[in-house]
């Protein structure tokens, strides 16, 4: 302890007390404000409440003639639930308050300077003691002689105020550095969705005309179809979409035999060599099944069972659920989405195979496209996709996932963008991560 400094309990410094009983039944819409723990608690942070309960003035009145109201420079504790926040009352404030919900820490004798008192009475030290001593049963409550029992210490009353000057000029210093960190992670998303924004529409990484340009890619993909299609592997899809750009530089989508032009749904013009097409043009879909609590289990048995945006985490899958008896498969390579409830949680599948539940649609490539390309445009998507939810749990359906128009960059630029992105985005993550 400093020199000058001394210990003592806290009935050595302020008197605890709580009001004369208030009933419901003498709640007003108007008159003298009445605060329970949740005001008190409110004032404490922001030092403004909106008033939801009243008493009249001529109650407040008798019970200040009876019973005594808080003073100036007396502090108010919450007392039940979000124990210990203090408000300091002030010269003009009016108000009473309810029994057990909030206690008045007398400062009448004047030995505490009132700011310092809160600081005392919110240091982790005295806090600690709070929780330690609350007695409430399913809720912690402070009790008048719990209170009057915390152990404090105590300085000079120069040093109570050189000690609150210091203390608010440091709390200016933190609110600053908080302001500004909050600036940063807002100018860090704007970032991250400009740079996003930039890979998609092919002006992240300069474009090279030797590469082979994505119509060539998939003519090559149309002619694997037609081979598969031969050999009874799969079936033709007779709504098969074709999405090109015409004379008059509209944008045109042949399906069947029907043409339509589509200039609304393109959300951009491409770069030379790009081409427009339906996620179904060139991926599958698989949609998951839940299994009933009986068929999996948390004991490593079987295979993982991915069940919804709990597993998913900052781009990765953690595994806390296995079943013996899978039913539907997600495998190694596979882009995991989630599509109801937490709608857009994205992830790709580096573990290998596992069973996912109907929250869950696992997006496979068939056709040896960029799978981090792919996660790019679904991440750029997000908003339309979350848009598209319908339902009291909302929900995303296949056709909304599989319809949806996406650019295809030359397969040596697919490339190069995510890399180009893997680098950028480290270097981003890095800041966050120094920031927290």
């Amino acid at each position: 302890m400093p020199e000058g400094w001394s210990w003592c309990r806290l009935r050595d410094l302020l008197n605890v007390c709580s009001s004369k009983r208030v009933l419901q039944s003498d709640w007003k819409n108007e008159g003298i404000p009445f605060y329970r723990a949740r005001e008190i608690v409110k004032l404490s942070e922001n030092d403004f409440v909106e008033n939801d309960l009243f008493i009249s003035k001529e109650h407040y009145l008798e019970l200040e003639k009876n019973y005594g109201i808080p003073q100036s420079g007396d502090l108010m504790v919450s007392g039940v639930g979000t124990i210990g926040k203090v408000y300091i009352v002030k010269p003009e404030d009016q108000f009473y308050y309810k029994d057990a919900s909030v206690l008045c820490f007398e400062n009448r004798n004047k030995m505490l300077v009132s700011k310092f008192a809160k600081i005392l009475l919110e240091s982790s030290f005295v806090q600690l003691q709070m929780r330690e001593n609350s007695k409430g049963t399913t809720v912690d409550t402070i009790t008048i002689s719990a209170a009057m029992n915390y152990l404090c210490i105590v300085p000079p009353q120069n040093e109570q105020v050189r000690i609150v000057a210091a203390v608010q000029q440091a709390i200016v210093k933190v609110n600053e550095i908080q302001f500004n960190k909050d600036n940063l992670h807002s100018t860090i998303t704007i970032l991250k969705s400009k740079i996003l924004d930039l890979a998609i529409r092919g002006k992240l990484v300069p474009q090279d005309p030797n590469d082979e340009p994505a119509s060539v890619l998939l003519e090559r993909i149309r002619a694997e179809k037609e081979e598969l299609i031969k050999h009874g592997k799969i079936k033709r899809d007779k709504k098969e979409s074709v999405i090109f750009k015409g004379d008059d530089n509209s944008y045109y989508e042949k399906v069947g035999n029907n043409v339509n032009c589509i200039d609304e749904k393109i959300p951009f013009e491409l770069p030379e060599g790009w081409a427009f097409i339906r996620l179904n043009t060139a991926w599958e879909l698989i949609s998951g099944r839940d299994l009933s609590p009986s068929e999996y289990n948390d004991k490593n048995d079987g295979i993982p069972y991915i069940i919804g945006a709990s597993n998913f985490k900052n781009g990765h899958i953690s595994l806390v659920r296995w079943t013996p008896v899978p039913q539907v498969i997600t495998r190694r390579g596979d882009l995991l989405l989630t599509c109801k409830g937490t709608i857009g949680e994205i992830a790709h599948n580096n573990f290998g195979e596992a069973h996912i539940a109907r929250q869950i649609m696992a997006i496979r490539n068939i056709y040896s496209l960029n799978v981090d390309f792919l996660a790019l445009c679904i991440e750029y998507s997000m908003t339309k996709i979350k848009q598209a939810a319908k339902g009291l749990i909302p929900g995303i359906s296949r056709e909304d996932i599989l319809n949806l128009v996406i650019p295809i960059p030359p397969t040596k630029e697919q490339e190069n963008i995510c890399n180009k992105l893997k680098v950028t985005f480290s270097a981003i993550e890095h800041i966050e991560k120094s920031l927290n």
